[in-house]
């Protein structure tokens, strides 16, 4: 008796030793010290872990028996630290050459090595979760970006499209890039890298829901050319003013989405978004595999805990009807439909549809009909290897709303709790943009992206034309590459003169160009005429705007990400330089971040020129 209460006391100590938990907090930076977000913190020998967040930081619950963490990240050395008394543990990272040489693509889907790249759930220690590129059978799609070119300003001086608020591209890429690999050239949308950041527009002063800020300067990669900026500042409302929410989540539980970084990151997405909720907004949770249904009829905001309950419950498993469980979720919205509220389905997916409606065809135009109904749509794309970015991107375009993509939990902290309202919220829907050229300034032009988002002249002025919807507090960057009159450039080929048109505009008025905005009040079908004349006044690069300035760096990166043939002298030294000396506020780290990432970019750019360039030595041998 006395040795089984001897082995029971035993058992009993150790389960304290073992369950006496303290937390260990701390940031990781570069040799520079900046901050860096993702980076993968364990407990050596363990699988328990988490990563840094956007700005760098870090917490772990650790117990007696823990003896070092280790520090993990895809292009520097890793780093393990002894856990001693202290609670406040800070870890800078050295640049690794040799680990990135290692990890270079060398070819779309294949690599050498695959690097883990962890998504921490929360701050606090918990199993690590872990995801690598498919070496082999990668069926991800991406629908052809084919640039823009130079437009003769004389012969065709107006250029009109809608705005685009979506911001996947950027965060897509991050996740090939934080994986080792060069991301396919279609993946790479500039305009939805560029807005991807925020930027420190003026709030709208007058009636309108948005203000216009323009600026114009020396192309930092085109000598010669000039760079044209404009920025749009939606109205932000405060969240205390904001509309009761009518929200229906539509889960894909399909068998694709089984993996980690897929419907286990979507549920600890939707529950930031849950958070945010108040008493006045209900939620629904409709799913879809091979049939679809109704897990959570409307409940309260304030039900924090059933919402959540329904969203752990839920398992991956079956082929994809996608086209009945959009129907249902339409359905939804409708019969709890809030006449001056934001009633929007929010469908979580990774594209993967192959059961029902589900060529993009057929999928655009259900979308289109259910948008009539006053219901919006956001889409917020998990997952990789089958990754079916074209057909989300044409949900995303079709149905009033926005687009995400969620390759970690910072992402969704940043889309559902950061950007709550932008998401969520639209202020101006069907915003397009109009811009006329003055010949006597601008002998042609160009608009760096928005190729999947380009209207004709005429569709400006009608009303039926679907475009972007602008959220509370979204700001819209447009940039366009001008060639100045009187400038020779190789990228304008040779034309024979006009004889019967004449370049003699309303006198020399100065005005570079003239920028028209329609948009719709939320309520309303009918469109605001917006008009702003720019005249033709240019800065110096170095005293432009840290807007301007930052902008024109992820354009850049854009540019050599795409092997565009308009990059001229792009270099990734220069987009590094610039970024950093426009980092602004930066209160979250992700400007940061991108200058981290273009840091990798380099690397793996040079080492893919260089194993390529020895592929063909040994083919000629």
């Amino acid at each position: 008796m006395k040795a089984k209460l001897l082995i029971c006391l035993v058992l009993l100590l150790s389960g304290f030793d073992t369950y006496n938990f303290r937390t260990i907090r701390g940031m990781v930076t570069d040799s520079t010290a900046q901050p860096l977000s993702g980076v993968s913190v364990t407990i050596k020998g363990t699988n328990t872990g988490t990563s840094t967040d956007a700005n760098g930081r870090y917490a772990i619950n650790v117990s007696q028996t823990g003896k070092y963490l280790r520090f993990n990240y895809v292009g520097y050395k890793t780093t393990e630290v002894k856990i001693s008394a202290d609670t406040v543990v800070n870890v800078r990272l050295q640049d690794d050459d040799q680990s990135l040489s290692e990890i270079v693509a060398t070819g779309f889907g294949k690599m050498k090595r695959a690097s883990n790249v962890s998504m921490a759930m929360d701050m606090s220690a918990q199993p690590m979760m872990t995801y690598s590129v498919p070496a082999q059978g990668n069926t991800e799609n991406y629908n052809p970006v084919n640039e823009n070119g130079f437009q003769i300003a004389s012969s065709t001086p107006v250029t009109t499209f809608s705005v685009d608020v979506d911001r996947a591209a950027y965060s897509n890429i991050r996740r090939f890039l934080n994986s080792g690999q060069m991301p396919p050239v279609d993946a790479v949308r500039i305009e939805e890298m560029i807005n991807y950041f925020d930027y420190d527009y003026p709030q709208p002063t007058q009636s309108a829901p948005l203000s216009v800020t323009t600026e114009i300067a020396d192309s930092p990669w085109n000598p010669g050319l000039k760079l044209v900026h404009i920025g749009l500042q939606a109205r932000t409302i405060s969240a205390e003013n904001l509309p009761a929410s009518n929200l229906v989540f539509l889960i894909d539980v399909s068998g694709s989405m089984s993996d980690q970084n897929k419907l286990p990151l979507l549920k600890q997405a939707f529950k930031l978004l849950t958070d945010q909720l108040r008493a006045e907004d209900k939620v629904s949770i409709v799913v879809y595999a091979g049939a679809a249904g109704v897990v959570l009829p409307p409940t309260s905001g304030n039900n924090k805990f059933k919402i959540k309950e329904a969203l752990d419950n839920l398992n991956a498993g079956g082929s994809t009807a996608s086209g009945e469980g959009i129907n249902l979720a339409y359905q939804l919205a409708k019969e709890n439909f809030l006449p001056k509220g934001n009633n929007r389905v929010i469908l979580a997916t990774d594209g993967d549809f192959n059961v029902g409606v589900s060529s993009e065809g057929e999928l655009q135009r259900l979308i289109e009909e259910k948008r009539k109904g006053g219901v919006y749509l956001s889409i917020m794309g998990f997952g990789m290897g089958n990754y079916k970015d074209s057909h989300v991107e044409t949900l995303a375009d079709k149905g009033n709303g926005n687009y995400a993509y969620i390759d970690n939990i910072q992402e969704a902290q940043k889309v559902f709790v950061q950007e709550f309202g932008g998401t969520l919220f639209t202020v101006a829907k069907d915003v397009k943009l109009q811009i006329e050229f003055n010949p006597r300034h601008v002998q042609a032009y160009r608009l760096i992206g928005y190729e999947n988002r380009s209207l004709k002249n005429e569709e400006f002025h009608d009303d039926k034309k679907d475009a972007g919807d602008m959220g509370s507090g979204h700001t819209v960057t447009a940039l366009y590459e001008i060639v100045p009159t009187g400038i020779e450039s190789s990228y304008l080929a040779k034309t024979e003169a006009l004889k019967y048109q004449k370049t003699t505009p309303n006198g020399d008025s100065g005005e570079l160009l003239t920028l028209k905005i329609r948009y719709k009040k939320p309520e309303s079908e009918n469109s605001v005429l917006l008009d702003f004349p720019v005249k033709n006044v240019s800065k110096a690069l170095a005293s432009t705007s840290e807007n301007f300035r930052f902008s024109a760096a992820v354009a850049e990166f854009g540019l050599l990400l795409r092997q565009s043939e308009y990059k001229g002298n792009a270099q990734y030294s220069e987009v590094i330089k610039r970024a950093k000396g426009a980092f602004g506020k930066d209160e979250e780290g992700y400007r940061s971040e991108f200058v981290r990432l273009v840091k990798v970019t380099q690397n793996l750019d040079t080492r893919k020129e260089t194993a390529s360039s020895d592929a063909d030595d040994m083919r000629t041998k």
